[in-house]
């Protein structure tokens, strides 16, 4: 048997709460364009039941659902927006305090041949 991830199960309540009303707009955006879940998933090429378990907010649906119905709606482009660093304000902060910390060793090149 294959462990379930816990965060599926009990995502944190800001996380779960998010994931829902994503959920529940994408309802709306198909809803108000007179689309059946049935054409949005041809539309997407997956099954009706990936559609549903978007618009219920389920932990367990893949990005790519949610991408796929934002872009089905003509809204992918406000994924741009999801994390931009330029409105992380608390990293922005952090990173000025801290100043900028090198992710790899200096001098790993050298000039020796």
């Amino acid at each position: 048997m294959v462990a379930r991830n816990k965060l599926y199960a009990a995502p944190p309540y800001a996380v779960e709460q998010a994931i829902k009303k994503l959920g529940e707009n994408l309802r709306t955006a198909r809803l108000r364009r007179n689309l059946t879940i049935a054409e949005v998933a041809q539309k997407i090429g997956t099954g009706p039941r990936a559609i549903r378990d978007a618009e219920k907010g389920k932990p367990t649906t893949g990005i790519a659902v949610f991408a796929a119905l934002l872009w089905t709606f003509d809204l992918v482009g406000q994924m741009e927006a999801v994390a931009d660093p330029s409105k992380d304000e608390r990293g922005q902060t952090l990173a000025f305090s801290q100043g900028r910390k090198r992710s790899r060793r200096s001098g790993w090149m050298d000039d020796d041949f």
